[in-house]
């Protein structure tokens, strides 16, 4: 197998989470089978974390580190996108959005929902109070639309197949799962959304970008603007632990977030070597975890419509990220 693999090195790292995701898996639905309340408890972060590795394992297969290959990279990651629940869209749509931000130095989307948001004061408030409960609900609204804009927008006219199939598979998976375990209807939801909270609590504060509804159209002059210097001073690393390094194997590496934008070839492994020869101790755009937990609280509800100024990284470093509102809805999963 090592002549697959894209690095020499790639190989263990590469099985082990992958065999992790696997047994994870299923070892939280095998739990949450279980009739004791502390092993469904156990199930359900079981079954979150797995998805969490999935999601940033699918990550890495956009960036073509895994494999060779760049085919056999889309193959896997279009299976763990059925682990993530992201299989509605299409995998080459996630990787060409995860591209452009990437390329452009900017958050693409189709479409910006914000401006959208404020013709509908009902169900702003709604979302408003399903954030103060912390319930993700602009990621679960996000996710949504993955089901809605092919139906949509005329660009994805194409993907309207795809939708109904997976719609059926999921949802005759889901009746099957819930007949032979019915406590899947609480569990499995608790699992997810505590999926997506991992997930937007990494993306949140890790940029400072702005954000261009121009993912349906060809690259403009708009980005010209934005160099590699301003790509490292609006991106941040929110490191799990600085202490304990291993620690950020929770979420793959993805808080060495600087490294992984200096060098997007760089495998998940690698991100704490390439972090500290490039940084060594200067720690200006990491911003600790404590900070960025208490930010993520206190400004909930307020982040729904927010969308940080361009180029504010000033404002989140000098008090490294303890005011940092941060951006919803600009999770790699939601190519639109």
């Amino acid at each position: 197998m090592q002549p697959v693999m894209k690095y020499a090195d790639g190989l263990w790292p590469n099985t082990l989470v992958l065999l992790y995701i696997v047994l994870a898996y299923s070892g939280g639905f095998y739990l949450i089978a279980r009739d004791h309340l502390l092993l469904n408890s156990a199930g359900v972060l079981l079954l979150a974390h797995s998805m969490v590795i999935a999601a940033y394992l699918v990550h890495e297969c956009a960036h073509n580190t895994i494999f060779k290959n760049a085919k056999d990279n889309a193959r896997l990651g279009a299976t763990l996108n059925w682990f993530t629940g992201a299989c509605y869209g299409a995998y080459e749509d996630i990787r060409d959005k995860h591209f452009r931000h990437h390329m452009d130095r900017a958050d693409v989307v189709a479409f910006d929902y914000r401006p959208r948001l404020t013709q509908h004061p009902l169900l702003i408030k709604l979302l408003q109070g399903l954030e103060w409960c912390y319930i993700p609900a602009i990621e679960i609204m996000m996710h949504l639309l993955v089901l809605l804009v092919p139906f949509v927008l005329p660009s994805r006219r194409a993907r309207r197949a795809r939708v109904l199939i997976v719609l059926v598979v999921r949802g005759t998976l889901f009746v099957v799962l819930l007949w032979w375990l019915p406590q899947i209807v609480i569990f499995y939801p608790l699992a997810y959304l505590l999926f997506l909270t991992v997930l937007r609590f990494m993306d949140t504060h890790q940029h400072t970008y702005e954000i261009f509804e121009t993912l349906e159209q060809p690259r403009g002059e708009e980005i010209t603007q934005f160099d590699r210097a301003f790509e490292q001073r609006n991106t941040f690393s929110n490191l799990l632990s600085t202490k304990h390094p291993w620690l950020n194997l929770l979420v793959l590496n993805f808080g060495y977030h600087n490294a992984h934008h200096l060098k997007p070839i760089a495998p998940w492994y690698r991100l704490p070597e390439l972090h500290r020869q490039s940084f060594g101790e200067d720690s200006t755009q990491v911003l600790p975890v404590a900070h960025l937990l208490r930010a993520y609280h206190r400004y909930r509800v307020p982040r729904m419509l927010n969308a940080d100024a361009s180029d504010s990284a000033r404002a989140v470093t000098e008090n490294y990220g303890a005011n940092f509102i941060g951006v919803d809805g600009v999770s790699f999963l939601t190519a639109h």
